[in-house]
Protein backbone atom coordinates (compact mmCIF):
# COMPACT_ATOMS: atom_id res chain seq x y z
CA UNK A 1 0.00 0.00 0.00
CA UNK A 2 1.78 3.31 -0.62
CA UNK A 3 2.15 5.80 2.16
CA UNK A 4 0.23 8.98 2.34
CA UNK A 5 3.32 11.09 0.40
CA UNK A 6 2.92 9.05 -2.45
CA UNK A 7 -1.12 9.20 -3.07
CA UNK A 8 -0.70 12.60 -2.04
CA UNK A 9 1.95 13.08 -5.41
CA UNK A 10 0.11 11.46 -8.02
CA UNK A 11 -3.10 12.76 -6.62
CA UNK A 12 -0.95 16.55 -7.61
CA UNK A 13 0.41 15.60 -10.81
CA UNK A 14 -2.67 14.30 -11.93
CA UNK A 15 -4.47 17.57 -10.71
CA UNK A 16 -1.44 19.63 -12.44
CA UNK A 17 -1.82 17.99 -15.93
CA UNK A 18 -5.66 18.66 -15.79
CA UNK A 19 -5.09 21.87 -15.60
CA UNK A 20 -2.44 21.99 -18.05
CA UNK A 21 -4.80 20.61 -20.06
CA UNK A 22 -7.46 22.91 -19.64
CA UNK A 23 -5.35 25.44 -20.26
CA UNK A 24 -4.09 24.21 -23.71
CA UNK A 25 -7.69 23.97 -24.77
CA UNK A 26 -8.42 27.72 -23.67
CA UNK A 27 -5.30 28.86 -25.70
CA UNK A 28 -6.10 26.37 -28.62
CA UNK A 29 -5.74 29.18 -30.95
CA UNK A 30 -3.44 30.38 -29.50
CA UNK A 31 -0.80 28.14 -28.41
CA UNK A 32 1.95 31.01 -27.98
CA UNK A 33 0.05 32.40 -24.91
CA UNK A 34 0.49 28.78 -23.33
CA UNK A 35 3.70 28.15 -23.87
CA UNK A 36 6.94 29.06 -21.57
CA UNK A 37 9.91 30.40 -23.77
CA UNK A 38 13.02 28.60 -25.04
CA UNK A 39 15.83 30.58 -23.73
CA UNK A 40 18.10 29.80 -26.89
CA UNK A 41 15.67 31.49 -29.55
CA UNK A 42 15.49 34.51 -26.84
CA UNK A 43 19.24 34.83 -27.03
CA UNK A 44 19.46 34.46 -30.90
CA UNK A 45 16.77 37.49 -30.82
CA UNK A 46 18.24 39.62 -27.84
CA UNK A 47 21.92 38.80 -28.45
CA UNK A 48 22.94 39.37 -25.28
CA UNK A 49 26.89 40.49 -24.66
CA UNK A 50 27.99 39.30 -21.75
CA UNK A 51 27.24 37.26 -18.54
CA UNK A 52 27.48 37.71 -14.52
CA UNK A 53 26.79 35.41 -11.68
CA UNK A 54 24.37 37.25 -9.38
CA UNK A 55 24.48 34.19 -6.29
CA UNK A 56 21.95 33.26 -4.52
CA UNK A 57 18.67 35.10 -4.46
CA UNK A 58 14.78 34.41 -4.00
CA UNK A 59 13.50 34.63 -7.18
CA UNK A 60 9.70 35.31 -7.31
CA UNK A 61 8.27 32.17 -9.36
CA UNK A 62 6.03 34.60 -11.47
CA UNK A 63 9.26 35.91 -13.30
CA UNK A 64 10.26 32.41 -14.22
CA UNK A 65 8.96 32.29 -17.92
CA UNK A 66 10.99 29.80 -20.02
CA UNK A 67 13.70 27.06 -20.01
CA UNK A 68 17.21 26.23 -21.49
CA UNK A 69 16.32 22.64 -22.53
CA UNK A 70 12.70 21.31 -21.07
CA UNK A 71 10.27 24.56 -22.41
CA UNK A 72 8.20 21.83 -24.36
CA UNK A 73 7.66 19.81 -21.17
CA UNK A 74 6.05 22.53 -19.30
CA UNK A 75 3.49 24.96 -20.23
CA UNK A 76 3.57 29.14 -19.35
CA UNK A 77 2.83 28.75 -16.00
CA UNK A 78 5.18 25.62 -15.52
CA UNK A 79 2.62 22.93 -15.14
CA UNK A 80 3.31 19.52 -16.31
CA UNK A 81 1.89 18.69 -20.40
CA UNK A 82 3.01 15.30 -20.57
CA UNK A 83 2.21 11.98 -18.36
CA UNK A 84 6.02 10.36 -18.98
CA UNK A 85 6.92 13.32 -16.15
CA UNK A 86 5.09 12.14 -13.59
CA UNK A 87 7.42 9.80 -11.73
CA UNK A 88 10.00 12.70 -10.93
CA UNK A 89 7.56 15.18 -10.56
CA UNK A 90 6.20 12.84 -7.72
CA UNK A 91 9.35 12.48 -6.34
CA UNK A 92 10.11 16.05 -5.82
CA UNK A 93 6.50 16.68 -4.57
CA UNK A 94 6.82 14.19 -2.18
CA UNK A 95 10.47 15.81 -0.80
CA UNK A 96 8.02 18.89 -0.27
CA UNK A 97 5.27 17.29 1.64
CA UNK A 98 8.30 15.48 3.76
CA UNK A 99 9.71 19.05 4.46
CA UNK A 100 12.64 17.62 3.05
CA UNK A 101 14.94 20.51 1.67
CA UNK A 102 16.00 20.15 -1.83
CA UNK A 103 19.05 22.18 -3.24
CA UNK A 104 18.38 25.44 -4.49
CA UNK A 105 17.52 25.98 -8.61
CA UNK A 106 19.96 27.57 -11.23
CA UNK A 107 18.40 30.43 -13.23
CA UNK A 108 19.60 32.76 -16.23
CA UNK A 109 18.09 36.23 -15.89
CA UNK A 110 17.76 38.16 -18.85
CA UNK A 111 15.52 41.44 -19.43
CA UNK A 112 14.07 41.11 -15.66
CA UNK A 113 12.76 37.67 -16.12
CA UNK A 114 14.15 34.20 -15.88
CA UNK A 115 15.54 31.04 -17.64
CA UNK A 116 15.30 27.69 -15.78
CA UNK A 117 18.81 26.21 -16.19
CA UNK A 118 18.38 23.02 -13.98
CA UNK A 119 15.28 23.00 -11.54
CA UNK A 120 12.24 22.73 -14.09
CA UNK A 121 10.48 19.69 -12.09
CA UNK A 122 10.70 21.92 -8.51
CA UNK A 123 9.57 25.37 -10.23
CA UNK A 124 6.47 23.36 -11.49
CA UNK A 125 5.75 21.71 -8.02
CA UNK A 126 6.38 25.04 -6.27
CA UNK A 127 4.09 26.68 -8.93
CA UNK A 128 1.56 24.22 -9.04
CA UNK A 129 1.65 24.58 -5.12
CA UNK A 130 1.27 28.10 -4.88
CA UNK A 131 4.30 28.91 -3.72
CA UNK A 132 5.42 32.87 -4.71
CA UNK A 133 9.27 32.99 -4.43
CA UNK A 134 12.05 29.98 -4.85
CA UNK A 135 15.46 29.92 -3.81
CA UNK A 136 18.10 30.16 -7.19
CA UNK A 137 21.72 30.54 -8.23
CA UNK A 138 21.16 32.96 -10.60
CA UNK A 139 23.49 34.34 -13.95
CA UNK A 140 22.28 37.15 -15.58
CA UNK A 141 23.05 38.28 -19.30
CA UNK A 142 23.07 41.52 -20.57
CA UNK A 143 20.23 43.38 -22.51
CA UNK A 144 18.52 46.70 -23.65
CA UNK A 145 15.05 45.00 -24.15
CA UNK A 146 12.86 44.16 -21.08
CA UNK A 147 10.90 41.33 -21.06
CA UNK A 148 7.58 41.14 -19.70
CA UNK A 149 6.47 38.11 -18.39
CA UNK A 150 3.20 37.72 -20.71
CA UNK A 151 5.54 37.92 -24.13
CA UNK A 152 5.55 35.53 -26.18
CA UNK A 153 8.45 35.36 -28.36
CA UNK A 154 6.84 36.96 -31.12
CA UNK A 155 6.15 40.07 -28.85
CA UNK A 156 9.86 39.60 -28.30
CA UNK A 157 10.91 39.86 -31.58
CA UNK A 158 8.79 42.59 -32.09
CA UNK A 159 10.19 44.79 -29.27
CA UNK A 160 13.48 43.62 -30.44
CA UNK A 161 12.86 44.84 -33.85
CA UNK A 162 10.91 48.23 -32.60
CA UNK A 163 13.96 49.01 -30.41
CA UNK A 164 16.51 48.55 -33.20
CA UNK A 165 14.32 50.65 -35.35
CA UNK A 166 14.20 53.67 -32.41
CA UNK A 167 18.50 53.48 -32.27
CA UNK A 168 18.62 53.34 -36.57
CA UNK A 169 16.99 56.18 -36.55
CA UNK A 170 18.09 57.80 -33.63
CA UNK A 171 21.19 57.35 -34.37
CA UNK A 172 21.34 58.04 -38.67
CA UNK A 173 18.68 60.72 -38.08
CA UNK A 174 17.11 58.66 -40.98
CA UNK A 175 13.33 59.98 -40.57
CA UNK A 176 14.31 63.35 -41.15
CA UNK A 177 16.65 62.97 -44.02
CA UNK A 178 14.85 60.23 -45.76
CA UNK A 179 11.10 62.32 -45.08
CA UNK A 180 9.80 58.47 -44.35
CA UNK A 181 9.19 55.98 -41.57
CA UNK A 182 9.01 52.94 -43.96
CA UNK A 183 12.15 51.22 -43.03
CA UNK A 184 10.35 48.23 -41.68
CA UNK A 185 11.95 44.79 -41.00
CA UNK A 186 10.62 41.19 -39.87
CA UNK A 187 13.65 40.25 -38.88
CA UNK A 188 16.19 41.21 -35.16
CA UNK A 189 19.71 42.49 -37.06
CA UNK A 190 18.50 43.73 -40.55
CA UNK A 191 18.93 47.84 -39.06
CA UNK A 192 22.54 46.51 -38.82
CA UNK A 193 22.71 45.31 -42.36
CA UNK A 194 21.34 48.43 -43.90
CA UNK A 195 23.77 50.85 -41.83
CA UNK A 196 26.45 48.66 -43.47
CA UNK A 197 24.88 49.20 -46.81
CA UNK A 198 25.28 52.93 -46.27
CA UNK A 199 28.59 52.85 -45.67
CA UNK A 200 29.37 50.89 -48.39
CA UNK A 201 27.92 53.53 -50.93
CA UNK A 202 29.77 56.20 -48.95
CA UNK A 203 32.52 54.48 -49.71
CA UNK A 204 31.49 54.27 -53.10
CA UNK A 205 30.69 57.80 -53.33
CA UNK A 206 34.13 58.99 -51.47
CA UNK A 207 36.53 57.34 -54.33
CA UNK A 208 34.74 59.57 -56.66
CA UNK A 209 35.75 62.88 -55.15
CA UNK A 210 38.31 64.20 -53.06
CA UNK A 211 36.75 65.38 -49.60
CA UNK A 212 35.15 62.77 -48.19
CA UNK A 213 31.33 62.49 -48.49
CA UNK A 214 29.18 63.18 -44.75
CA UNK A 215 27.18 60.41 -43.45
CA UNK A 216 24.12 62.09 -43.92
CA UNK A 217 24.76 62.62 -47.51
CA UNK A 218 25.57 59.32 -48.31
CA UNK A 219 22.37 58.27 -46.84
CA UNK A 220 20.52 60.75 -48.92
CA UNK A 221 22.14 59.23 -51.74
CA UNK A 222 21.41 55.86 -50.69
CA UNK A 223 17.72 56.31 -50.07
CA UNK A 224 16.99 57.71 -53.29
CA UNK A 225 19.53 55.63 -55.76
CA UNK A 226 19.49 52.19 -53.86
CA UNK A 227 16.64 51.72 -51.61
CA UNK A 228 13.95 53.86 -53.36
CA UNK A 229 14.42 51.95 -56.97
CA UNK A 230 14.34 48.73 -55.83
CA UNK A 231 11.30 49.07 -53.62
CA UNK A 232 9.41 50.88 -57.16
CA UNK A 233 10.82 47.24 -58.50
CA UNK A 234 9.02 45.20 -56.05
CA UNK A 235 5.76 47.17 -56.43
CA UNK A 236 5.72 47.45 -60.05
CA UNK A 237 6.59 43.82 -59.89
CA UNK A 238 4.31 42.67 -57.50
CA UNK A 239 6.50 40.74 -56.17
CA UNK A 240 5.70 40.64 -52.32
CA UNK A 241 2.59 39.16 -52.51
CA UNK A 242 4.38 36.25 -53.47
CA UNK A 243 6.65 36.49 -50.01
CA UNK A 244 3.80 36.14 -47.23
CA UNK A 245 5.09 37.91 -43.93
CA UNK A 246 8.11 39.60 -45.68
CA UNK A 247 8.19 43.41 -45.41
CA UNK A 248 9.62 45.52 -48.31
CA UNK A 249 12.65 46.37 -46.70
CA UNK A 250 13.19 42.89 -46.14
CA UNK A 251 12.73 42.13 -49.98
CA UNK A 252 15.32 44.89 -50.57
CA UNK A 253 18.07 43.57 -48.39
CA UNK A 254 17.12 39.49 -49.94
CA UNK A 255 17.22 41.30 -53.15
CA UNK A 256 20.31 43.20 -53.21
CA UNK A 257 21.76 40.05 -50.89
CA UNK A 258 20.73 38.03 -54.13
CA UNK A 259 22.21 40.49 -56.53
CA UNK A 260 25.47 40.57 -55.15
CA UNK A 261 26.12 36.50 -55.30
CA UNK A 262 24.65 36.92 -59.06
CA UNK A 263 27.49 39.77 -60.04
CA UNK A 264 30.06 37.85 -58.48
CA UNK A 265 28.69 35.26 -60.48
CA UNK A 266 27.95 37.00 -63.76
CA UNK A 267 30.09 39.88 -63.77
CA UNK A 268 29.46 43.64 -62.26
CA UNK A 269 26.96 44.07 -65.23
CA UNK A 270 24.72 41.97 -64.08
CA UNK A 271 21.63 44.16 -63.88
CA UNK A 272 19.22 45.05 -60.95
CA UNK A 273 16.63 44.28 -63.09
CA UNK A 274 17.35 40.80 -63.90
CA UNK A 275 18.72 39.78 -60.63
CA UNK A 276 15.08 40.77 -59.40
CA UNK A 277 13.48 38.75 -61.96
CA UNK A 278 15.69 35.98 -61.15
CA UNK A 279 14.95 36.45 -57.50
CA UNK A 280 10.95 36.28 -58.03
CA UNK A 281 11.64 32.78 -60.09
CA UNK A 282 13.72 31.18 -57.61
CA UNK A 283 12.41 31.96 -54.14
CA UNK A 284 9.07 33.45 -54.80
CA UNK A 285 6.05 30.89 -53.37
CA UNK A 286 3.45 30.46 -56.11
CA UNK A 287 0.00 30.27 -53.95
CA UNK A 288 -1.84 27.47 -53.00
CA UNK A 289 -4.81 26.81 -50.74
CA UNK A 290 -7.44 29.55 -50.33
CA UNK A 291 -5.72 31.21 -47.42
CA UNK A 292 -2.75 31.98 -50.09
CA UNK A 293 -4.84 32.66 -53.09
CA UNK A 294 -6.67 35.50 -49.98
CA UNK A 295 -3.40 36.93 -49.18
CA UNK A 296 -2.41 37.62 -53.14
CA UNK A 297 -5.78 39.00 -53.14
CA UNK A 298 -5.45 41.63 -50.23
CA UNK A 299 -1.81 42.09 -51.07
CA UNK A 300 -2.85 42.87 -54.57
CA UNK A 301 -5.39 45.19 -53.51
CA UNK A 302 -3.28 47.47 -50.33
CA UNK A 303 0.57 47.14 -52.66
CA UNK A 304 0.34 50.46 -52.76
CA UNK A 305 1.12 50.76 -49.10
CA UNK A 306 4.55 48.85 -49.30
Amino acid sequence: MKDFESMQAAEDFSRARGRALLSRLQHLFHAGRDSLLSFEDVKKIIKPKNETYRGMRAVPLKLIVGSEGRYRDFNKYFLPRYEHLRMRWERVDKARLKDVILPPIQLYEIGGVYFVRDGNHRVSVARSQGCVDIDAEVTSLSSEIPIDPSMTTGDLKKAVLAYEKKLFYEKTNFGKLSGCDDLDFSSPGSYDLVYEHILVHKYYLNEKVLDAIPFQDALISWYYNVYRPIIEIVIDEKIRYLFPGATASDLYLWIVQYWDLLKKKYGASYSLSDAVAEFNKRFGRKPSGLRDYLSVFFNKIFRSKI
